[in-house]
């Protein structure tokens, strides 16, 4: 008789949650036996990201093949602004369409940081926490595990959530109190896509989603039009004619500053395509900011760019050592400084948040 208890307790401790731990390790062994090695996915997803009380919103379109081939478009649902990260075999672009500019990057992108938005990424953070943990909460099962953001020490923690089947349905990143700063919502994931090769080839994307130019208006006397001169030259050459784009109506000031460091320095210059504004910061944590007028390149233009890709709150910009940069509704933002760390200048630049006006 007690032999027949015990064999029943066995029975009913293995088709529970999970004795002597087995459940929470079938968990694991099912997630990462769906989608280990996928040879090609495609996902869609709502992102926000947390900027002090703002929530930016994206819809994020993710391409995957094997041979280490990513497309992320990011767009931004407040503005309609899109951006994408393109990593085929040998290279790494971020492109703006809007700009019709692409900017080239020699980059470990996207495997020298978490991504909230790629399946690889959540899963080797997983992978690699040896204290992760694994919950069951109303059907949905939950893990939780460190993240691995070095430019931006504030986040820790990812908290991803699954239905019953291991599909992905919900990554939440957060701070060290267990506030979220970033979530994803996905809305579809293909792990068996049918996928063009066209949705990795630079010049084909820019194509389709570079913006129609603007033509030049033909004069009522028959001459042909060319374009006004002006007296002051354009610091750095485009590599191509561009459309001036408007100019600064609002100048933006960081709502971050480092403490002992102030405003000492203001300039407004003319370009031949639009105005620039030079603000100089000095004290304990002296920097540079400068904003401008972008242009839209007439011809397509890639621009090689020093640094990292990096998720700005409503833009993927360019993080270096000392320099952070990015373009965001019309205007281009640069700040540099050779005494602060990364994490500073994006506090910085994450300050920069009131959208400005452009005309």
């Amino acid at each position: 008789m007690k032999k027949k208890i015990l064999i029943l307790l066995i029975g009913i401790c293995f088709f529970s949650t999970g004795c002597f731990g087995n459940g929470k390790k079938n968990v694991l062994k099912d997630f990462e036996k769906k989608y280990k090695d996928l040879k090609a996915y495609q996902l869609e997803g709502n992102l926000e990201i947390l900027n002090n009380e703002d929530v930016y919103q994206y819809d994020v379109k993710v391409s995957y093949q094997k041979k280490d081939k990513f497309n992320v478009s990011l767009k931004n649902k407040a503005n309609n602004h899109e951006q994408i990260i393109l990593k085929n075999e040998n290279e790494v672009y971020v492109l703006t369409p809007s700009l019709n500019k692409s900017f080239k990057f020699q980059s470990e992108w996207p495997y020298n940081n978490s991504q909230v938005y790629l399946i690889q990424s959540i899963l080797d953070d997983i992978l690699d926490d040896d204290n992760r943990t694994i919950t069951e909460n109303e059907e949905k099962y939950v893990i939780e595990s460190s993240v691995n953001y070095p430019n931006n020490r504030k986040l820790v923690n990812q908290v991803v959530t699954l239905d019953p089947d291991m599909n992905l349905k919900e990554v939440k990143v957060v701070d060290e109190q267990g506030t979220e700063q970033m979530k994803i919502t996905f809305t579809r994931i293909d792990l068996n896509p049918n996928i063009s090769s066209s949705t990795f080839d630079l010049n084909q994307i820019m194509t389709e989603k570079a913006p129609t130019p603007t033509p030049t208006p033909t004069p009522t006397d028959g001459t042909t039009a060319s374009p006004s001169p002006s007296s002051t030259p354009t610091p750095t050459p485009s590599p191509s004619p561009s459309e001036q784009t408007g100019s600064i109506e609002d100048i933006i000031y960081p709502l971050y500053i480092p403490a002992g460091t102030v405003l000492t320095n203001e300039e407004k210059v003319a370009k031949t395509d639009g105005e620039r504004i030079i603000m100089t910061f000095d004290g304990e944590k002296p920097f540079l900011l400068v904003e401008e007028t972008a242009s839209i390149e007439e011809e397509f233009s890639i621009i090689p760019t020093y640094g990292e890709p990096y998720l700005l709150i409503d833009t993927v910009g360019a993080l270096t050592d000392s320099s952070i940069s990015w373009s965001s509704n019309g205007i281009d933002y640069y700040i540099v400084s050779d005494v602060m760390s990364q994490d500073e200048l994006v506090d910085i630049a994450r300050s920069v948040a009131v959208i400005p006006n452009s005309k």
